[in-house]
């Protein structure tokens, strides 16, 4: 089996027309990587083209403001991706004279640019033969190389790499790293894969040992730990609203939110109604939802309730609700406000 000329093969006749792939430009390759990353791509093309109309060059991009950088990147999550990639333009622009290093080990020294992001780069813009290794290419190799190496292992990631570099062509790199990744994509998917369809269905060891749902192997289970958010939605006689940038360096850093009374176990919301009204001393409270909205982040599910709380004087601090709507904040919260306040 040629596997890389298979593999090609199919990828020529099977891929998709994305914007990101017109190009061999660093900057638009570089931030099509930083947002697929744990995003699908119907998800992320939309943001890449906003992303592109706002700031059409690195320089464009490390001028910007965070808030505006964040406020595009709103509803992506995984927001230390958006704060890196602001940090990264500005090297660029300040240490790299506004281009973009030029080798995969150069790529390396960006912040937030790993393994799979700098070869993509040093691939797709400067054909380095460097191969690419992703959630994608640990699943194709797995199953028809029948790897059954623990993919939550360092040293299984060496061995993947070592056998995508031995794959890679030399004269094709960029070629068979968008191939591989593309095949994952759309064929060899995680779940309930086409294999009658597939053009390595003879070779496939995870087909001849019926292993496709086990393979790749990954022992890692994350822990997720439950949160209990209730969100004060503090209005003054203006009807304007109080929010702050979130400070803590966990979820949401930087972020917009209403003010916020945290619980690390569930309680009722007649004791949490209580505590408001001792703490704070509203002239009405109003409970938003009585059923918790859940919040999935990949460690954590928040539950979120949200309390109207209205007061009959002036707060100095409190912005009126467009304004507010300007500011970058988890979507969460801007969902609510469009359904409960626009």
């Amino acid at each position: 089996m040629n596997f890389s000329k298979t593999l090609i093969a199919w990828y020529l006749q099977n891929k998709r027309e994305l914007p990101w792939r017109d190009t061999n430009n660093p900057y638009y390759i570089w931030l099509s990587e930083i947002i697929l990353q744990q995003t699908r791509v119907a998800q992320g093309k939309p943001y890449y083209e906003s992303f592109v109309a706002a700031f059409p060059t690195v320089d464009d991009l490390a001028a910007a403001t965070e808030e505006h950088v964040l406020k595009l990147w709103q509803g992506l999550g995984y927001y230390s991706r958006a704060r890196n990639l602001h940090a990264t333009a500005k090297t660029i622009v300040n240490e790299w004279n506004g281009f973009f290093p030029t080798t995969y080990h150069q790529l390396l020294s960006l912040k937030g640019v790993g393994e799979y992001t700098a070869a993509a780069i040093a691939s797709f813009s400067y054909n380095e033969t460097v191969a690419v290794v992703d959630g994608n290419v640990f699943r194709v190799l797995s199953r028809i190389f029948g790897i059954e190496l623990d993919i939550a292992l360092g040293s299984t990631k060496k061995e993947f790499q070592k056998l995508a570099q031995e794959l890679l062509p030399l004269d094709a790199p960029a070629l068979f790293n968008q191939a591989i990744m593309e095949f994952g994509a759309l064929q060899c998917v995680p779940k309930s894969p086409d294999c009658l369809s597939c053009v390595f269905q003879t070779n496939c060891y995870a087909f001849a040992k019926n292993k496709i749902d086990v393979l790749p192997v990954k022992t890692k289970k994350v822990n997720v730990k439950a949160r209990y958010f209730n969100y004060l939605i503090i209005k003054d006689s203006n009807e304007n609203i109080v929010v702050s940038k979130r400070e803590d360096k966990g979820i949401w850093h930087n972020l917009y939110e209403f003010t916020l009374l945290e619980h690390s176990h569930k309680k009722s919301l007649q004791e949490v109604v209580e505590e408001i009204q001792i703490a704070y001393n509203p002239t009405t409270l109003v409970l938003k939802n009585e059923k918790a909205l859940v919040h999935k982040l990949s460690h954590q599910h928040l539950y979120i309730h949200f309390f109207e709380l209205q007061f009959d004087d002036v707060i100095r601090e409190a912005l009126p609700i467009k304004e507010v709507m300007q500011l970058p904040m988890p979507i969460v919260i801007h969902n609510f406000m469009v359904s409960n306040y626009l």
